[in-house]
Parts: structure tokens; C-alpha cells; sequence
């Protein structure tokens, strides 16, 4: 696996579980957790699966009844399937209660469902909280239906079980946490469910195999908003106290932008962090909290008040293939998830390194003797080389790592190999 990249490996995890029809509750999240687990078999840790019963009252939600759905199709007269879930499983409206009728064509408008600005693609539509039965297909299929008698099937089950979650926590020197969110709940749609599952994997192995972490990690994946409020609901005290940073994963697979969706007063840790990653990279977006549509809605509500921000590429609501059957596997490749990585790792280690910084010298220290600075003087030969005199210039013990590559104009993700030098010469220390 280590002569893979990362994005490939990412991007192969995503198509092995994009097949799996998941919902908020069932099977189909069982399965994928199984399958995550297994990919990081190799590290130390596992996935500890949590099942919270139908009925149980989180804050203002109930856990409803488990979904089981086993077939559905609607078929002409002749026999002939005009969809079927097993073709895709877009094709069954979510949580579709179960359904045996023969009718007129003129009957079937309020079991139809489509999206008759995208004629050609199969939308994706729920009914979680209230039972209702039906289907999904193109508008354009819909249109092409000929007057006649059709069955439609839904071979499903509403029943008293659970809903299902998981978390994992790597411990660091520190009880202080970060907290990495991704939702489990959507059947095959590969950017919007399927990317920020691989990718939250792929940092599970990542931050495992870091030699030392100043943090504690804590990984989450959960049904998204009940699962997330469920979450909150029974771990708030020890999120209270110990996150310090924390990001949700949505839409990480295409490679078309980079977004931020800002935590309520955009003045987190989390917000200056992933910022700061982002900043020169091409087709950056900020997206202020008004605009949240993930489970930082959850975690970053008044009262709950954890310092979460939103991660994606392009944004959930904002590209064409949204919540249809276009966000597919060909929507997302393998650069995509390598950026997305790319900057989630950055993130990591920025956060590790992030601190106040001191000099512990007076005026300018010889850097020369300490390898540093060419002891050959002559025009041009310091460019490279001005990074460790301007990072202590600032380095005053007020202004953290963030602060002063802002002042250098340059990705506090740039500044931690020349840091680190200065740290090992014994020129700078961290004091916070």
C-alpha cells in the first residue's frame, strides 16, 4: 500500500464502498463501518462501532425506526422493469416505507419523484420523518412513459433497531483534542458521501503513524445531523472540555476548488489553521457560516459552541452533480483526493507545531556559525536564507506560528522546516 499514493488509495477506498445503499440507519452503514475498519487493520487501532436504539431521545430529536430495504422496482404490464433499485439505488426514495400497487400511470405523480431541471439524471430524495413510499428516476424517463397499468414494489422494512456510529480516538500527549467529522448516511453518491469517508480513513492511518503527537485525536463518522446531534448528545461534557480545533470532511474528492465554510464568527483556531493552509492555492473559496449545510451546523450551534469548521472541494450544494446520479465515481479522481490530503495533513501538523515562538537570544543571533546564513557575503546569496532572521524578528512570545507567517506572507505550513532548525540551533522556543 505504501507505493500508492495517497490520493489513489483514497480514491480506491471511495469506489469499494460507493456500491453500498446507506441511509441514517441500517445495514448499509454496518457494512461500510466494517469495511473502514478494515482498511486501517494495519494500524494499532480500531473503530468502536456505537448503536443508540430506536426511541432514544437526543436533545429535540428521536432516534427513529431502523430502515431495512431489500428490493423496489416499478414494472409495466408485460413484466418489464422500468427501474429497479438494483440497477441503482437512487432509484428508491430514502426510507421508502414498503409498497405492493398496481395502478393507472395518471396515479403515479405523488410516488414520482425527479429533477426536471437535470431531465437526464436520477435525483437523490429522502422522507426520514415522515412515512411516505416512492421512487426516483429522470425526468426524462418519467416523460417517456406510456399510458397503461404499472406495479410498483418496495420490498422494505420500518422496525424497532438503531442507529449506527462510530468514533476513534488516538491519544497524544495532550487531553486537549482535535476532532475530524465526516456523515456515513447517503447510498452511492461519490463526492458528496463516499470521498469524506476514504478520506477520514486515509487521516486515521496518517495520524496513527505519526512518531509523536502533541494532540489527541478524535475521529468521528455519524449519520449526518441526527447522528451528529446522537453524538454530541453523549460525549458533550468531554467535547466541551477537551476540543480545541475540529473540521468537518464534505466533498473532497473532485478537484475543481478548495472551500471553507467559516465557524459561526469565523475567529476559531480551526478557521486561522485551514485559512492559512489554503491561502495561494488556485480556486480558494470562503463560504461564512449562513452558508453551512453539514454537521457543522450541529457542532458549532449556539450552546454546543465547539470551534468546527467545514471542509470541501467544491462545496455541497454548489456543483451541478449534487445530490443526483452524476456524482458518481467519474466525478472525483485521484488529484482531487491528493489535494484534499494534502491540505488536511498540513492541517495536522500545523496544528502540532502551532504555539507562541521566543527567541532566546538579543538583537540578531551569528547564524552563520550555526549553519544558517552563508559566511561568504556577495549579491543575491541571502534570498534563501532570510526566512530564519525575519521569523525571529517576530518571534517575540505574543505571536504564534499562525501570526507570524502571516506577517511573512507566507503558509505557516512553509515556515515549519526553517522553525524546526531554529528550535534545534537553540535560537527560538515555544512558550504556549
Amino acid at each position: 500500500m505504501s507505493d500508492v499514493s495517497a490520493g489513489q488509495r483514497i480514491y480506491d477506498l471511495c469506489g469499494r464502498i460507493f456500491p453500498i445503499c446507506r441511509s441514517i440507519t441500517g445495514d448499509g452503514v454496518r457494512e461500510t463501518l466494517k469495511l473502514l475498519d478494515e482498511y486501517i487493520a494495519d494500524t494499532d487501532y480500531r473503530l468502536n462501532i456505537m448503536e443508540i436504539p430506536t426511541g432514544t431521545q437526543v436533545y429535540d430529536w428521536t432516534i427513529p425506526k431502523e430502515w431495512v430495504i431489500r428490493d423496489a422496482y416499478i414494472e409495466d404490464e408485460s413484466g418489464h422493469h422500468i427501474i429497479d433499485f438494483r440497477d441503482n439505488n437512487l432509484h428508491v426514495l430514502g426510507y421508502s416505507a414498503p409498497m405492493d400497487q398496481w395502478m393507472d400511470l395518471s396515479e403515479m405523480g405523488g410516488f414520482i419523484y425527479t429533477q426536471p431541471d437535470q431531465p437526464v439524471l436520477i435525483p437523490y430524495v429522502t422522507s426520514y420523518y415522515e412515512e411516505r413510499s416512492g421512487f426516483c428516476m429522470s425526468e426524462n424517463q418519467k416523460q417517456s412513459l406510456k399510458p397503461g397499468r404499472y406495479h410498483l414494489y418496495v420490498d422494505s422494512e420500518l422496525k424497532e433497531g438503531s442507529l449506527t456510529c462510530a468514533d476513534l480516538v488516538i491519544k497524544g500527549e495532550l487531553d486537549k483534542e482535535v476532532l475530524i467529522t465526516t456523515y456515513i448516511c447517503h447510498p452511492s453518491m461519490a463526492n458528496d458521501i463516499c470521498s469524506g469517508m476514504a478520506l477520514l480513513a486515509e487521516l486515521i492511518r496518517y495520524v496513527a503513524s505519526l512518531p509523536t503527537r502533541r494532540y489527541t485525536y478524535r475521529f468521528v463518522f455519524e449519520p449526518e445531523t441526527i447522528g451528529s446531534i446522537a453524538y454530541i448528545s453523549g460525549h458533550y461534557d468531554v467535547l466541551r472540555k477537551n476540543v480545541t480545533a475540529a473540521f468537518n470532511l464534505s466533498c473532497v474528492g473532485d478537484d475543481r476548488a478548495y472551500s471553507i465554510i467559516e465557524s459561526p464568527y469565523a475567529d476559531t483556531c480551526s478557521d486561522r489553521i485551514l485559512k492559512n493552509v489554503l491561502s495561494g492555492r488556485e480556486n480558494t473559496r470562503i463560504y461564512p457560516f449562513l452558508n453551512r449545510g453539514s454537521d457543522e451546523r450541529q457542532y458549532a450551534s449556539a450552546g454546543v459552541d465547539l470551534p468546527m469548521v467545514c471542509f470541501c472541494r467544491s462545496k455541497f450544494g454548489m456543483f451541478p452533480e449534487y445530490h443526483t446520479s452524476a456524482d458518481n465515481m467519474s466525478l472525483v479522481n485521484p488529484a482531487g483526493f491528493q489535494g484534499s490530503f494534502d491540505v488536511m495533513t498540513a492541517v495536522i501538523q500545523v496544528l502540532e507545531h502551532n504555539g507562541k515562538y521566543r527567541s532566546r537570544v538579543l538583537c540578531e543571533p551569528q547564524l552563520g556559525k550555526r549553519g544558517l546564513y552563508s559566511t561568504i557575503s556577495r549579491k543575491g546569496i541571502y534570498d534563501g536564507v532570510l526566512v530564519y532572521r525575519d521569523f525571529m524578528a517576530y518571534a517575540d512570545g505574543e505571536n504564534d506560528l499562525i501570526a507570524i507567517s502571516e506577517h511573512l506572507n507566507k503558509s505557516a505550513y512553509e515556515l515549519l522546516v526553517p522553525m524546526e532548525k531554529l528550535m534545534d540551533c537553540g535560537l527560538i522556543e515555544m512558550v504556549e
